[in-house]
């Protein structure tokens, strides 16, 4: 048998209810967790959790509001274009982000924290939560979503899309907060998007 022979594997299954509710609750955990280091940084990362960070930074407006406000317009694209379920997963998955910002704001304190750390650590964190939600066919802010039309439209990578569309974020974030914390910033969307390139691939996941 070769070494890439799969003529052995069983048959890929699709996810059950329990499996999507479970990926979603996960995910949107560790993004969570993630965008809550990041906050303790002072830095900015990828996506609508970045804008959302960087809105707090510069306004009496917590990350859990900013990141549930910023993506409602967003939803109008998931149901347009991505289908029902894609869309109530979408407004899940962004709801229970926002909840688990919210829980952990309220239960979690970090006096200091290096922000090369908070930027490795918090992206690695924040792209396996996104990851974990797109496995589950759900879309977690306007990024992601905006990604994942494109690559159903055109077949353009979910993690290149996301890193160019970020780009402007960091632009953003160099303007408006101190210039070092502009470039730890850049680390943690490498971090979010180098989890994104190597393993959401179209057709390397097939349900298990």
């Amino acid at each position: 048998m070769g070494e890439h022979d799969t003529s052995a594997l069983p048959e890929a299954r699709p996810h059950s209810f329990a499996d999507d509710v479970y990926g979603l609750a996960t995910g949107s955990l560790l993004m969570a967790i993630g965008l809550t280091l990041m906050k303790a940084a002072g830095i900015v990362t990828a996506g609508m959790g970045g804008v959302a960070l960087l809105l707090s930074y510069l306004f009496p407006v917590t990350v859990d509001v900013a990141f549930w406000l910023l993506n409602l317009p967003f939803f109008v694209l998931a149901w347009s274009a991505l289908g029902r379920a894609y869309f109530v997963k979408s407004v899940a998955a962004v709801a229970l982000v926002s909840i688990w910002l919210a829980v952990t704001r309220l239960c979690v304190s970090i006096d200091s924290i290096e922000p090369a750390f908070a930027a490795v650590a918090g992206g690695t964190a924040s792209g396996a939560g996104i990851l974990a939600m797109l496995r589950h066919r759900t879309g977690v802010g306007g990024v992601t979503i905006l990604s994942m039309w494109l690559q159903k439209k055109r077949g353009w990578s979910v993690g290149w899309m996301s890193f160019a569309l970020d780009a402007a974020i960091i632009i953003a974030a160099i303007i408006a907060i101190p210039s070092e914390k502009a470039i730890y910033s850049i680390l943690s969307v490498a971090a979010v998007s180098g989890i994104l390139i190597a393993w959401h691939k179209p057709g390397r996941y097939t349900g298990y």
